[in-house]
C-alpha cells in the first residue's frame, strides 16, 4: 500500500493491495475494500494530463455505450493514478454472441453525435496517449490523420532511431492518396483510439468491456483499422457492427487485416503502431 500515492487512496477504505501483471508504462493493482475490489493504475512519472485524458475518454465512452457494451466507471483520477470499477476478467475466449455484442455496441458508440474532428475538450491537454498532437477542432479528417497524427509520430520515431529514415518514403507515397485512404467523408465519431484486442476485456459473464482509451473525435475506420491490425476480434464482431452502422464500400481495402502483410499501407501502419505502443 505504501507504493501507491496517498491522494489516490484517500477515503476509499482500502484494506489490502495486490500488485497485478500487465501494462507497459503503468503499474496496476487490485484494491480490496469492504464494498468489493477496485482497480488502480499508477504512473508516477506520467506526462502532465495523460491520466486525466484517459479518465475523460472512459467517461465519454461510458456515456455513449449501449447496455451490451461496458466501460468501467472512474472512481478517482489524480496526476499520478486512476481508480476504476473492478472487472472480473475471464481468460477464456468469448463466443460468437460476445463478439456480436462487441461489434453492435461499438457501432452504437460510433453513431453517437460528435461535434468535430479533434479533441474531446479544449480544456484537456493536447495529446493522444502520451504523444503531443494538435487536437484543435477541424472538419478535415484526412488532413488531421496525415499531418497532425501520422507525420509528427513518424518524424519522432525516425529522429529517435525507432524507425529507419526510409519510412519517410512511405509517407511520401501515402500523401497523394490521403483523402482516398482515410475513408469517405462521414460525420465524425467518438473513437476509443487504441482499440487493439488487449483493450477489449471479456468478463466472467461473457460481457465486453472497453479499457485504456486514447479517445478523440475522428473517422470510425480508425478504430476498425486498429482492431484488424493486431487481430483478436471475430468476424461476428464486424458483421454485427455493419448491421447496426453499415460501413462504406471498400472499407476492408482501406484497413487491411493481418493477412495483407505485403501491402505497403499495412507495413506503414505497423511501423507507426510500434512507435505508438512504445
Amino acid at each position: 500500500m505504501d507504493q501507491l500515492p496517498e491522494d489516490l487512496l484517500a477515503d476509499l477504505d482500502v484494506t489490502g493491495v495486490q500488485s497485478l501483471s500487465g501494462g507497459d508504462t503503468a503499474a496496476a493493482y487490485r484494491l480490496n475494500t469492504p464494498d468489493g475490489p477496485l482497480f488502480a493504475k499508477t504512473m508516477l512519472d506520467a506526462p502532465a494530463g495523460v491520466l486525466e485524458l484517459e479518465a475523460a475518454g472512459l467517461e465519454a465512452l461510458r456515456s455513449a455505450a449501449p447496455p451490451e457494451l461496458s466501460v468501467p466507471r472512474v472512481i478517482r483520477v489524480t496526476g499520478q493514478g486512476l481508480v476504476l470499477e473492478w472487472i472480473d476478467e475471464s481468460y477464456g475466449a468469448g463466443g460468437s454472441a460476445t463478439e456480436a455484442e462487441c461489434g453492435s455496441g461499438l457501432a452504437q458508440i460510433h453513431r453517437a453525435e460528435a461535434p468535430h474532428v479533434g479533441g474531446l475538450d479544449p480544456e484537456l491537454p493536447q495529446r493522444i496517449g502520451s504523444f503531443p498532437v494538435d487536437l484543435s477542432p477541424t472538419d478535415n479528417w484526412a488532413d488531421f490523420l496525415l499531418h497532425r497524427r501520422i507525420e509528427p509520430l513518424l518524424r519522432t520515431a525516425v529522429e529517435s532511431g525507432k524507425l529507419d529514415a526510409d519510412a519517410q518514403d512511405l509517407l511520401d507515397e501515402l500523401a497523394p492518396r490521403a483523402a482516398e485512404l482515410a475513408g469517405p467523408v462521414e460525420p465524425p465519431s467518438l473513437l476509443h483510439g487504441d482499440l487493439w484486442a488487449g483493450n477489449r476485456v471479456v468478463d466472467s459473464s461473457g460481457r465486453n468491456w472497453l479499457i485504456d482509451p486514447s479517445s478523440f473525435y475522428g473517422h470510425r475506420e480508425y478504430d476498425l483499422a486498429m482492431m484488424l491490425l493486431f487481430g483478436g476480434f471475430g468476424e461476428a464482431c464486424f458483421n454485427a457492427y455493419d448491421d447496426v452502422y453499415p460501413l462504406a464500400d471498400g472499407w476492408r481495402e482501406r484497413v487491411p487485416g493481418t493477412s495483407c502483410r505485403r501491402c505497403w499501407c499495412t507495413r506503414f501502419v505497423s511501423a507507426v503502431a510500434t512507435e505508438i505502443r512504445s
